[in-house]
């Protein structure tokens, strides 16, 4: 926890998923504490020093991956972390567990209130909610350049990149320096309107974003879906990977309803969040353990 190496780097795999062979970008194995699309985000902060900062200010929901992991990036700089929620379930208060209860280990200060920016000095640094800032693109450009290495080693010259969306901030980097590439993703939070307002928040140029997939049946973020619990337990049992059970299998169901895709070597980002499935698994498995 002291130290993570500033040269991020993961390794490239590949797998073969309902009969669909497919490359893994294992962004899950960057660090134990600091792993995933949060490690790439909060990438520049954690490369660069600041001296007047003493205080880390962000909000979210209280299961949040963020959360977990700015928490983790307080706690190697020594700053305090003050993070904001609008509820935190009774039960969760009751029985912490999840990114909630590491956080809070990692000396997380929660607060149940908005968060208003405008009251913090000049020693805080406020981030907004999942890493979504323009500084995050510090990061996924490293991102960029790995996979560019990676394409030159493996001989592959175009490669359909595939990976799910929260603010589709990562998604939106990668597009953006991978011009050679495409980059499909999918609303996990929101729909397709809202993941457009997203990206053309942190880049103007609709030429740099990358290409929405979605279902026509909607999907409630956070909703126990049967289907959901299917595929993750299907993706375990055939590549012997955890996923995140929050948003792979949402992006994993769309994936497969695009087949062409594969048609090209295909590239799916792990994004990590799996400490985050602990909380979710419990869900399920009461739901739907004898039905799947």
């Amino acid at each position: 926890m002291d130290s993570v190496a500033t040269d991020l780097n993961s390794p490239v795999e590949k797998y073969t998923f309902e009969g669909h062979s497919f490359f893994l970008k294992r962004d899950d194995l960057l660090h134990p504490d600091f792993s995933g699309n949060k490690a790439r985000k909060f990438y520049y902060y954690l490369h660069n020093d600041f001296p007047h900062i003493t205080t880390l200010v962000s909000y979210g929901s209280a299961q949040s991956n963020a959360m977990y992991s700015l928490s983790v990036l307080a706690k190697m700089k020594g700053w305090r972390f003050e993070y904001y929620v609008d509820h935190v379930a009774e039960y969760l208060k009751a029985n912490p567990h999840g990114n909630y209860q590491a956080a809070l280990a990692n000396g997380m200060q929660l607060h149940e209130a908005s968060c208003d920016k405008q009251i913090f000095g000049d020693d805080t640094l406020f981030l907004e909610e999942g890493g979504r800032q323009k500084e995050a693109e510090f990061g996924i450009q490293k991102l960029a350049e790995e996979i560019q290495a990676w394409q030159k080693t493996a001989s592959l010259d175009r490669v359909n990149i595939f990976l799910p969306a929260g603010t589709g901030t990562t998604a939106l980097f990668l597009q953006k320096h991978l011009p050679n590439c495409t980059v499909y993703t999918t609303p996990c939070v929101g729909d397709e309107e809202y993941l457009k307002q997203q990206f053309s928040m942190l880049e103007a140029n609709e030429n740099n974003h990358p290409r929405i997939l979605s279902m026509d049946k909607k999907h409630h973020f956070g909703k126990l879906y049967k289907e959901n619990y299917t595929i993750w337990l299907k993706l375990q049992q055939q590549t012997g990977v955890v996923f995140d059970l929050l948003y792979d299998p949402l992006g994993w169901r769309v994936l497969l309803s695009y087949p062409e895709l594969f048609l090209k070597p295909l590239l799916y980002i792990h994004q990590g969040g799996v400490l985050g499935n602990e909380s979710m698994l419990s869900r399920y498995e009461r739901k739907y353990k004898d039905n799947v």
